[in-house]
């Protein structure tokens, strides 16, 4: 039996600017802390940077056409406040805001409903010299960006959101250091997140009031944590890394504060926290956006050799290594309408897989394990659906082959090929896959 979404189920990919755009001295562009950090030797995989990336910033008719073969009826993609404020606070760059402008008129020309992210990575190396996210003074500046964008756009965009992956921003960015500003600091990291989410709560009434017709949400990365034993101490494990993972952001945004394990686990490096913080963390949104690759099995071997964080399947994995499990997205959509019933609309903001991808001799890119992580993943949220989740939007990562980060132009996440000697785009086996599901809103063979 053909299994249907919902009437209205948004159909869409998703990219970030700096891994798409290129153009990064075009038009008055300024520096980003991934163009410093790149830059840096030893950092990116291969050497890599985000030029010439897929040019998009030149190429966007190219990109609407494929969002289009694939019958899309949707689109999530970011601003680069360098581009729209050079500096991050100061003039605006009204070129860099005409970039945008003209891509939204194109995507509602096709009938591609906008959906912008404001905050995907890519901060004003200006602002990260006076001290970056640790830094409060940047919050200010991070509203007004929100204002200048919205004013100029948000009459035609339905969806915004403030950020992408809070977690990523502030422990993969400045604990683990394999993001840019690329850092080593716990107590930083954790300062860091806490004033993203003031950022977030301080920009959400401003985007409300610039336009009102618009729904505003965030969009956080979530990884369910599952004991490797039923034992004590694996599901407290579990429960610490849920906390320290997941709840550390959703809590506060949800107004429930910071989870009292992980803020016990984390002692000294707690953030400071100001009079009125929590208060305006807890802005009501109207959407959450839901990014899901993998999930997490954790374990506390008896024997004092501390926790284990990384048992998985090692014989279903993908070409990053991560266990592709399905189920995981199901649970973590079942446990949000559960636990916090207050969210109205849930997307699935990123979803996707790294495949070994090459053109085959016939001039296709043949990539059968795509389709069928895909095709599984969209069985679980159809799953969920079922269950009551008002699930309203997937769209998987990404539209097309780009810059993934540390690492470099060797990860390929997207439904459409790219050459990225040439610029070539082609479309892949599973974009086609994809395309057929979106035109029948349902799943289809």
């Amino acid at each position: 039996m053909t299994r249907h979404f919902p009437e209205g189920f948004l159909w869409g990919t998703a990219t970030a600017s700096y891994q798409i755009e290129g153009a990064t001295k075009a038009d008055g562009r300024g520096e980003s802390i991934w163009d410093r950090f790149s830059a840096t030797p030893g950092k990116i995989l291969n050497g890599d940077t985000g030029e010439p990336a897929c040019e998009s910033y030149y190429r966007s008719d190219e990109d609407v056409a494929l969002m289009k073969a694939m019958n899309n009826n949707a689109y999530r993609f970011s601003i680069a406040w360098p581009r729209v404020i050079p500096d991050g606070d100061g003039a605006v760059n009204q070129a860099g805001l005409d970039y945008y402008d003209r891509l939204v008129d194109k995507l509602l020309a096709a009938g591609i409903v906008p959906s912008i992210t404001l905050y995907h990575w890519d901060l004003p190396q200006a602002l990260q010299d006076r001290g970056g996210w640790a830094n409060r003074e940047v919050i200010e500046a991070y509203v007004r960006y929100a204002q200048v964008v919205l004013t100029r756009l948000g009459d035609r965009v339905p969806y915004w959101a403030t950020f992408n992956e809070p977690w990523c921003v502030a422990f993969l960015s400045h604990e683990i250091g394999e993001h840019a500003p690329g850092l080593h600091d716990r107590r930083l990291a954790l300062q860091v997140a806490h004033n993203v989410l003031v950022a977030h709560g301080q920009a959400v009434p401003i985007m409300r009031a610039c336009c009102p017709a618009s729904k505003i949400g965030i969009v956080l990365n979530m990884e369910p944590a599952y004991p490797h034993m039923d034992t004590e101490a694996d599901h407290k494990l579990a429960a610490l890394w849920h906390a320290r993972f997941n709840l550390w952001f959703l809590d506060p945004i949800m107004g429930r504060g910071y989870p009292d394990n992980a803020w016990q686990y984390y002692g000294e490096d707690v953030p400071e926290i100001l009079p009125g913080d929590m208060e305006r963390i807890s802005a009501p949104l109207d959407f959450l956006g839901l990014n899901y690759y993998s999930r997490r099995v954790v374990h506390d071997p008896a024997g004092g050799e501390g926790p284990i964080l990384h048992q998985r399947d090692e014989g279903n994995v993908s070409a990053r290594n991560w266990e592709i499990y399905p189920r995981g997205l199901y649970d973590l959509l079942t446990w949000l309408h559960a636990d916090y019933p207050q969210i109205a609309e849930i997307h699935v903001s990123e979803n996707g897989i790294a495949c070994r991808d090459a053109v085959d001799g016939d001039g296709h890119v043949h990539d059968p394990q795509r389709i069928a992580f895909l095709k599984q993943h969209l069985e679980a949220a159809l799953d969920a659906i079922e269950a009551g989740v008002p699930l309203k939007g997937y769209f998987v990562w990404s539209l097309m082959d780009n810059f993934e980060w540390a690492y470099g132009y060797d990860s390929r996440f997207g439904l459409a090929y790219v050459n990225f000697e040439t610029q070539e785009r082609i479309l892949k086996d599973s974009g086609r896959w994809y395309g057929r599901v979106a035109q029948a809103n349902a799943l289809v063979e």
